[in-house]
């Protein structure tokens, strides 16, 4: 008989995400909305920190972040669908590195996660960060290693 296993899978990591995708869903992407994120659902709060353990929990069972390399490993880790209010949801791992300049057309919501204690995503810390649709950049990590869980509605991204 085989034992049920405690690691988690995505399914699991959709239901968990449910409160955030229900939130971000039918609002719109903009300033506004990261610090409505960043009150609802705090750094320090159960919410985030649950993601967060998820998020190294996967990595460490090879589902999340199963793609690229030492300095920067990716993932799309659940397709936009009704269940997450057409949100796609990617997780990356990057150290010290600057990525692939993108354009977000619908917007990009990020929730950034340090693994190194002073790293840096795009010049933040712990929290959430939102680029509006039409935005671009390249995303960067300095001072360490950090864990990026973003957010494209209707999963929207243009690399260039």
């Amino acid at each position: 008989m085989m034992q049920k296993s405690n690691m988690m899978n995505v399914e699991e990591f959709q239901k968990l995400l449910k409160p955030v995708t229900e939130f971000v869903a039918h609002r719109a992407i903009n300033a506004e909305l990261a610090e409505e994120l960043n009150s609802h659902f705090p750094p320090a709060g159960a919410t985030f920190q649950a993601v967060e353990h998820a998020c190294h929990e996967a990595i460490a069972a090879g589902w999340m972040c199963a793609h690229g390399g030492d300095g920067r490993r990716y993932g799309r880790v659940i397709e936009p669908s009704e269940q997450t209010g057409g949100l796609s949801v990617d997780v990356v791992d990057l150290t010290d590195i600057v990525g692939p300049h993108h354009r977000h057309p619908t917007g990009e919501v990020c929730m950034v996660m340090p693994i190194s204690e002073n790293a840096l995503f795009d010049g933040r810390g712990k929290g959430w960060c939102v680029y509006e649709p039409g935005s671009a950049h390249q995303p960067t990590v300095t001072d360490g290693e950090a864990l990026v869980l973003y957010m494209l509605p209707q999963g929207k991204i243009e690399f260039s």
